[in-house]
Formats: structure tokens, sequence, C-alpha cells
């Protein structure tokens, strides 16, 4: 657990200790970046937390290849980054649209639920704000424990440019928050390319394809993200065949009801967290509906709508191929080959197209990864799954007293299904700043017993316990 004091580069001196560093500056981060803004301006500069956050990509952007005209969010607009924590911030999504000079016509839309490409403007306009803070085209490499040998009281955190040149960079911290994300789920055996990429590259790569001797797309999955794809295809390139791949028998509608939607709520964590682990896994799955492998209803009557028109007429471009199972993709030198098989007949169909987009979900960004031999003294339960506090704080051995965080999906398990969700983003954010200061006061308190220690050793006295 002993490591060199690290430094800006070999050699430097010490660097200033941060109280937070967080890695990833997505939605999580960025209001986790906000709370701590708000508490600072409520506090003297002696107080303030100092924190500072990485991310990889060169600027903020959230889902950028999925930011389809038209696409609306699944959530409220009163879930952003900041109003179920504290309603009268000033980066409430409502704040944003008066700057915009668009609060009298959002609301004349009658509705709660804002345009995706409109909701990224607004995290894009919060996270403006913070950008002397971000050290963005970095990533992440190493997490050490810092100082002497014993117990971890500091980590340091290993960065480097993005781009892969450059000097390493060591920034030291108190605490850490993984804010890292997920990753693109492919399906095993199938490899990225060209021609087969993932849908959340979607508006990147259908442009680029200007020669599509097939006229056919494939996309693969179930979930909203497959829907959108396979109705943005289709319209943008009303030329081609849309070949809609599933292995269920049809589009699933998503559960937004009022008392389903209450799984969402703040309140729900809590219940969750202290649940038996029976318990939780029953309410993930009886409520995995609300959010996975499931599609707005509006979204699937217009497609159902739009297969019926088209049969009408005689000219099928949006074909639906459920209950089928995608088997293997090969990169052809001008497209993709799919090969997929009816689950219900074992028939296999090939289908030579311009491109197989794999609209196949995402997976948790594993914290491992990132906090190497720390990985070690992280607790986890019988699962091999991390143990996380109330507070988001991942339980660690007696040798790490720095704290780690996580954000997202590695705290499904914990959390509940708003873990990986815009939900309770605000309301995280604030429990996991009171975490900070929390432990700042724990600090002060241990320095304070120790240089009473200390003095009383010196005056030849004993210290006092208690």
């Amino acid at each position: 657990m002993s490591a060199p004091h690290a430094s800006s580069t070999p050699g430097d001196a010490l660097p200033d200790i941060r109280d937070l560093v967080g890695i990833g500056f997505g939605p999580a981060n960025l209001a986790l970046a906000i709370a701590i803004r708000e508490h600072n301006g409520r506090r003297a500069p002696g107080e303030a937390i100092r924190a500072s956050f990485i991310e990889r990509q060169d600027d903020f952007g959230w889902h950028q290849g999925m930011l389809l005209e038209g696409a609306t969010m699944q959530v409220s607009f009163l879930k952003d980054l900041v109003t179920m924590r504290n309603p009268g911030s000033s980066f409430s999504f409502l704040h944003y649209l008066q700057d915009r000079d668009r609060l009298a016509d959002f609301i004349n839309q009658k509705s709660f639920f804002p345009t995706r490409l409109e909701f990224h403007d607004y995290f894009r306009w919060c996270a403006a704000s913070f950008s002397g803070l971000v050290e963005y085209a970095t990533e992440a490499v190493e997490v050490r424990p810092a100082g002497p040998a014993g117990a971890a009281d500091q980590l340091d955190v290993i960065t480097r440019p993005a781009s892969g040149a450059g000097p390493q960079h060591a920034t030291r911290t108190r605490n850490l928050v993984l804010g890292t994300g997920l990753r693109p789920r492919v399906p095993d055996g199938i490899s990225t390319g060209p021609h087969v990429w993932h849908n959340r590259d979607l508006l990147h790569r259908a442009p680029e394809l200007t020669v599509r001797p097939h006229r056919r797309f494939v996309v693969v999955g179930a979930g909203q993200s497959a829907a959108e794809t396979a109705d943005h295809l289709h319209r943008s390139f009303p030329d081609a065949e849309v070949c809609a791949v599933f292995t269920r028998y049809g589009y699933s509608p998503a559960d937004d009801s009022p008392f389903a939607n209450r799984i969402f709520d703040p309140a729900a964590v809590d219940e969750f967290f202290s649940a038996p682990e029976e318990v939780k896994q029953q309410l993930i799955g009886y409520h995995a509906n609300t959010n996975y492998a499931v599609v707005d209803g509006d979204l699937i009557e217009q497609l159902y709508r739009t297969v019926y028109q088209e049969k009408v007429a005689g000219t099928e471009r949006l074909r639906i191929l459920n209950a089928t199972a995608l088997t293997t993709v090969e990169e052809l030198p001008d497209g993709a080959r799919a090969v997929v098989r009816s689950l219900t007949t074992g028939e296999t169909l090939t289908l030579d197209c311009d491109a197989v987009v794999l609209a196949t979900g995402y997976r948790p960004t594993e914290p491992a990864e990132l906090l190497g031999d720390l990985a070690g003294e992280c607790l986890t339960d019988g699962q091999g799954r991390l143990r996380v506090g109330r507070d988001h704080r991942v339980e660690t051995t007696d040798r790490v007293r720095a704290g780690i965080y996580v954000q997202g999906a590695a705290a499904e398990h914990t959390h509940g299904i708003t873990a990986s969700l815009l939900s309770t983003l605000a309301v995280r954010s604030g429990e996991i700043c009171d975490s900070l200061l929390l432990r700042v006061a724990e600090r002060e308190v241990r320095a304070a017993l120790a240089t009473r220690a200390a003095a009383a050793v010196a005056e030849g006295v004993p210290a006092h316990r208690g």
C-alpha cells in the first residue's frame, strides 16, 4: 500500500491536495460539481471543498450519437441536475430556459418532457460554468495510494492526454468519485468495424455511408435505443430497407405509470438499500420494465402503423424480424453480412447490408480497472460486488482512509435501478457532498486529537482519553 509521493511530473514539488477528484464529467459528476459550488457559496473561503474533474472527451457531451431529432426524454424536466435537492438553484432547467429566452414557449408546450437535444444543451449550459475545474481531453490511467506505508489518507490520480501522447500527471486527493458512466455492450463473438457499430455512434457513422450498394440496414435490439434507431434509419434513408432483429415477439412498452415510477423516488433508494438481498432482487425483477429493454408506447404504435401502412402499400421497408437471434456478423468490402436465426423454426437468413447497428445496451465500467492494487482493499459481498455505503462510498479495509465513491450502475445492487439513471442525480450529489463534509469534520477531529497527544507527550503528561 505504500507509494512514493507523487507530483505533477517526476521530481517536482508535491502538488496541492484536493478534497475531491472526480473521474468522468458526465451528468452525475456535473450534478456533484453544482452541489459543491452551492455549498461553497454558503461558506467562508477556508471552508470550501476543493474539487476538480477529469474527462476523456474534448468537451462536455452526453450520448451525442443518439441526439435524434424529436426524441424526447423519458424523465420529467423537474428531475434535472438540481431541483429535487434545491428547487431554487440557479442551475435548474427552468433557469436555463429563462436564460435562453424560451421559458414561456416551453410552458406553452404543456409537456414535462423536453427533447433529448434540448436537455443536452441544458447540460452543456451548466457544464460551461465549470470549465476551469475540468481537465478535458484527459484520461485517468491509474489510482495509487499516496504517502508513507500504513493507512492511505490520500490518493494520487495518474492522468495523461486522451490522445495517448504526452507526459503523465498526478493529482493528489483525499477523496475520489468514479463517475465513468457506461460502456457499449457488444454481443459475444461480434466485433465492431467500419460497417458494424454500436448505436451510440449512430449520428456520427450513418452520414458517412455515402455509398450504399445494399440499401439495407440491420438493427439488433429490442429497447428504446433500438426502436429509435430503426425509426431514424427508416426516415433518413427512404430508399433502404430496415430490418429490426430481436429475440422477443414484439417491442415491450415501458411502465411509466405513477405508482411504478415511485421506484425512482429518493425515498425508494433508502428502502432499497436497507432491504434484504432477496427483496432487492425481487424489486429489480418486478420493475425492470420501467427501464430495461422497453420502449415508449407512442413509438411502438408509430412503428406498428408504419409496418401496417407499408404492407397495405406493398412496399415493406420496415421489417420486424421478431423471435430472431443474431448469430454471426461479417465485414464485407462494401458493407456487412448478418446471419440471423428464427428461434421458433430454426431457419437462418443471411442479410447483406450497408451497416449492422448494435443497439444492445451498455455495461457498467468496472471500478477495479482504474483502482489497480487498491481494488484489493475494497470490500465485496458474497457475489464479488463492491460493498457500497448509503453515502455511495465504497467500503474498504482499514488500510485505506481516503474516500472512494461510485456513481452509476456499479451501485445498482445496493441503491437500486436509479443508480445509472438521471432521476436521483440531484439528491445523490447532495448526499455525496454531505458525506465529504462529514469526512472533513472527522479529519479535523483526528488532527486535533493527535495535536493534543503530541503536546501531552512533550510536556510529560499522559494524554487524556475520551
